[in-house]
């Protein structure tokens, strides 16, 4: 699956994450599944770690209802999550793949191991437990001129 997002959400994303750094940061993605087959991320939701945790996190569940309140009102669908790796590489750890329970959603990591080099990858993961599978999305990250409308 193809996933777009533009720049300034990644940006927001990248300096949320630094911030919060070397705690793990997170949020939720919405937008839309166009005809085409193209995920298009048009709003990104930054939310509270309440773990509070460098190798995992866990989203605030009245912060997350509010956010799911907005993608309603907006129009857009949820699309899946994102959360950071500060000092590991941009790929689902055990924890994340065991966590991952919805198999239309994407998994948006950003790797911070690197800070001035962060990297963003896309998962879909699905399965049952133990037998799980994890495929990449082709993530692109479109400037503000390639806007999705």
């Amino acid at each position: 699956m193809k996933i777009t997002m533009l720049r300034a959400d990644f940006d927001r994303i990248y300096r949320h994450a630094l911030a919060e750094s070397p705690r793990e940061a997170c949020g939720l993605l919405a937008g839309i599944d166009s005809p085409d087959g193209v995920r298009e991320i048009r709003r990104v939701y930054i939310l509270t770690n309440t773990d509070h945790a460098e190798e995992h996190f866990s989203i605030d569940p009245r912060e997350q209802l509010a956010a799911i309140k907005d993608m309603r009102a907006a129009g857009l669908a949820p699309l899946g999550n994102w959360h950071s790796h500060p000092a590991s590489p941009s790929r689902p750890s055990e924890e994340d793949i065991r966590l991952a329970n919805d198999p239309r959603a994407s998994y948006l990591i950003l790797s911070l191991a690197e800070q001035d080099h962060p990297v963003l990858n896309g998962f879909h993961i699905e399965g049952a437990q133990g037998s799980r599978t994890v495929r990449k999305e082709d993530l692109v990250i479109l400037e503000e001129t390639e806007n999705h409308d």
